[in-house]
């Protein structure tokens, strides 16, 4: 089983940055991918960013390419995302998962580990 913690949300304007990390326990921890998800108020859980780790390919959603970049520390089990110009839709709790085994990433139901999300509000 993996612990997975989010930190790093707050509350920003519009055009700014935030910088959230993604902490998951145990040893010998190996999965196949980690990514982020967001669910904004009245709306269904979406993909926004994912990383393999072995080999670090990257995937991300329309609506943040340029803007986002996620990143991992493998020594650390832990993942990133720079959130950079960030808009009022953006605003939503953005969730960690951990994906053990091969899978595409856009698709939730291929991830076994989540964590309890951050807040992001981007307002004016």
């Amino acid at each position: 089983q993996v612990h997975v913690v989010e930190s790093g949300g707050g509350l920003v304007q519009p055009g700014g940055s935030l910088r959230l990390s993604c902490a998951a326990s145990g040893r010998a921890f190996s999965p196949y991918a980690m990514s982020w998800f967001r669910r904004a108020p009245r709306k269904e859980r979406e993909f926004v960013a994912g990383i393999t780790w072995n080999f670090g390919s990257r995937s991300y959603a329309d609506a943040v390419k340029g803007r986002f970049t996620i990143s991992r520390d493998a020594a650390k089990n832990t993942v990133y995302l720079q959130m950079d110009g960030l808009e009022l839709e953006d605003t939503a709790v953005y969730y960690c998962a951990v994906a053990a085994t091969r899978g595409i990433l856009i698709y939730e139901a291929n991830y076994n580990y989540w964590g309890q999300g951050t807040q992001v509000t981007v307002s004016s």
